[in-house]
């Protein structure tokens, strides 16, 4: 079994320190509804440490929470809320699009607001050790002390210096500097420290939170290919400087990006596709398909073609996993030890899931062939459905939801004449509820698989004047003039 690691640049033969393989991956900073882009990371590391279970590997897996930090901070001012309230918010709402997409709970979810103690402890020895200095009531931490610092984005100062990826402040011996703690601002939370009121930098809680639940060197630390610098390069330099053991992690995997069209998917760009949304749409299995379809460290293109795609292959594999075995042959037709040995190779060749994926697909397509000669083919299912799993995959028709049938009545009966009338009144308020209304239900519909339906909800808001148009961020309703 081979990974890539991105300190190396190479393939490296997979050996842990031990027989409970030890991984930490950057979690979710909750102040907006997670999107694809977190889907397609937390999906590849439930499947990796999976796929290490299947192996016969313990895996310990511990995900941070950052629920104190600026964008945090900002929204919060912004809605007129608290932090803590904004945090549980987005933290709930992130635990139900991964329970949605079936992945699993990791062993531990340490939150930064719960680890002051722990970060204090890690700032103090850095300071001791000289790796780190106060200033201004801030604690920041001297990259210049790091020989080897850049190591993992395999850049030297100047060009990090070149690059612009500084952040300038008086304070900082040099541009390069990162804050460990942050001096406490008018309105902010904090917390007391030795160095005065504040609160901890970004970075240092996953050293702190790693080095807590995981000791001083772990197996793998995951994540996206955008934290490699500087969030992972500055893990690396106060870790090791902390507990003076290199190296902090032997492995580090890195899962490629989501872009829309030929940009990165941001809030900041206002091309996001949300969890939530994504799955009024399509089904988890559908959902997981599109992102392992793709190596791990390939980016990935949001087309909702290929969506669609995904979804008529998770139909292919749930019929063959649901074909009925009533054939008057016996077994043995399926050769089940070739597919899964393809599968394990594929695997085993840096978590190459869409060879997997292909593996299973000609699976379902011998299982479908041999239904239709009469053989039985019960062994060759319960190897789809296994190896299916280990990818995370259901193989469960989707459930159709609830269709609202007062709402459909209002369709057949009343959408035409009432949007008439509202819009003739310019009424605005009141056509936008219920245009509202019709969206929220043909979204039900076509998610229900009931398109004549969800149809007729498009052609009645059509000869009432209003256009409905399928973006990337949802359905948006325009009026014809």
């Amino acid at each position: 079994m081979k990974v890539f690691n991105t300190l190396s640049g190479m393939k490296e033969e997979f050996v842990p320190r031990g027989n409970e393989v030890k991984m930490y991956v950057c979690g979710v900073t909750p102040y907006d509804d997670s999107h694809i882009g977190h889907a397609m990371s937390y999906v590849i590391f439930d499947v990796i440490r999976r796929y290490l279970q299947f192996k016969g590997y313990k895996v310990k897996y511990v995900q941070n929470i950052t629920d104190i930090d600026d964008k945090l901070i900002d929204r919060a001012g912004k809605l007129g809320s608290s932090v803590s309230e904004l945090a549980q918010r987005f933290t709930s709402s992130y635990f139900e699009d991964m329970d949605a997409l079936n992945v699993g709970r990791v062993d531990i979810y340490p939150r930064a607001t719960e680890e002051i103690d722990k970060i204090i402890e890690v700032i103090g020895g850095l300071i001791d050790k000289g790796y780190a200095y106060p200033a201004g009531g801030s604690v920041y931490f001297r990259v210049g002390n790091v020989p080897d610092y850049g190591k993992l984005s395999h850049r030297s100062l100047e060009a990090m210096m070149a690059g612009g990826n500084v952040e300038f402040d008086k304070e900082k011996e040099h541009s390069l500097d990162f804050a460990l703690w942050k001096a406490a601002k008018p309105g902010e939370p904090w917390w007391e420290s030795p160095w005065g009121r504040g609160r901890p930098g970004w970075h240092i809680e996953c050293s702190a939170m790693s080095l807590k639940y995981l000791g001083d060197t772990i197996d793998i630390h995951g994540g996206g290919q955008d934290l490699v610098f500087p969030h992972h390069e500055n893990e690396i330099a106060q870790s090791e400087s902390f507990t003076g053991k290199k190296p902090f992690v032997k492995y580090w995997l890195h899962n490629g990006m989501v872009q829309f069209g030929n940009e990165k998917m941001s809030k900041s760009l206002g091309n996001l596709i949300t969890i939530k949304d994504a799955l009024t749409r399509h089904s988890a299995d559908a959902i997981r398909i599109f992102i392992l379809n793709s190596h791990y460290r390939s980016p990935l293109t949001y087309l909702e073609e290929s969506f669609e795609a995904a979804e008529k292959a998770a139909e292919r594999l749930q019929q063959a996993a649901r074909s009925e075995a009533t054939g008057r042959k016996g077994e043995g037709l399926i050769d089940i030890d070739t597919y899964r040995n393809q599968f394990v190779t594929a695997m085993d060749d840096d978590f190459n899931t869409a060879r997997a994926l292909a593996t299973l697909f000609d699976l379902a397509r011998e299982i479908n062939r041999a239904v239709e000669s009469g053989y039985r083919v019960a062994s060759a299912q319960q190897v789809l459905v296994e190896l299916s799993g280990i990818l995370g995959l259901t193989l469960k028709p989707p459930q159709k939801p609830v269709i609202d049938a007062e709402l459909v009545a209002r369709i057949r009966d009343s959408v035409y004449q009432e949007l008439n009338r509202v819009v003739a009144e310019e009424t605005a308020q009141t056509a936008e509820g219920l245009i509202e209304e019709m969206i929220s239900l043909r979204n039900q519909l076509r998610q229900a698989k009931e398109w004549q339906l969800a149809d007729m909800v498009r052609s009645s808001l059509d000869e009432a004047g209003i256009i409905l148009e399928d973006t990337p961020n949802g359905t948006v309703a325009k009026y014809r003039r």
